[in-house]
């Protein structure tokens, strides 16, 4: 089976339906990929044209067949059989071009990206929840996520609180079954946004994956 590379995405994914497992592997590997433009590149224009690139392979597979790249292929292997199309996850490239420039814009990346990723994840899980629960989820994980990288510079703080009060939110009840692997990404954000939580942040630690555990067995 497919995998992503985050350790903590690949434990999540244990949660998901397992006839779906491998579909929301793909997406989150290209949401990886996305990352690694950024990564890999240094000049914001050359960031920007390599993301504008992905942009439009994306968008280009609605109407003509993958070209020789084996993720846009797994793309449509996987990914297009549940009803979701090239532009839908061509929307994911905005919240990295928030990144592109210095300084970048953290709060802009992580609205953008994190709900077009956790509803995108939602749909190939074949769960149901509301959209504003996936959108806070989504925006505050994503938050999270960039900041355990050390982003987010002087306003960093700020950038933390406003990840704990909306996966605070987002955990006010129990995830659907189907969505467990969500949830997962949301209990374990939480524990970083808590003070002191990045500093003891330790990825496949035992007490992150006993709260996974919980999570996947209670939904909560």
């Amino acid at each position: 089976m497919l995998q992503p590379d985050d350790p903590e995405r690949a434990l999540a994914l244990v949660y998901a339906p397992q006839n779906r497992r491998t579909a929301l592997a793909v997406l989150w590997r290209l949401d990886e990929r996305l990352a690694q433009v950024l990564d890999n590149a240094h000049e914001p224009m050359i960031r920007a044209i390599r993301l504008a690139w992905w942009r439009e392979a994306l968008e280009a597979l609605d109407t003509r067949p993958a070209p020789d790249e084996p993720l846009l292929q797994d793309v449509v292997a996987h990914v297009f059989p549940y009803g979701i199309t090239g532009a839908d996850l061509s929307e994911l490239e905005a919240g990295w071009a928030a990144l592109v420039d210095v300084p970048a814009d953290l709060g802009g990346h992580a609205a953008a990206r994190g709900p077009v990723l956790f509803a995108l994840a939602a749909r190939l899980a074949g769960g149901a929840d509301d959209a504003a629960r996936l959108a806070d989820a989504g925006e505050g994980w994503a938050l999270i996520d960039r900041l355990a990288r050390g982003d987010g510079g002087d306003g960093a703080p700020a950038l933390r609180a406003r990840a704990l009060c909306l996966l605070e939110r987002a955990s006010e009840r129990r995830w659907p079954r189907a969505l467990r692997a969500l949830g997962v990404l949301t209990a374990l954000a939480l524990r970083d946004a808590r003070p002191d939580g990045l500093e003891r942040r330790r990825p496949g630690s035992p007490a992150r994956i006993w709260r996974a555990l919980a999570m996947g067995a209670l939904g909560r």
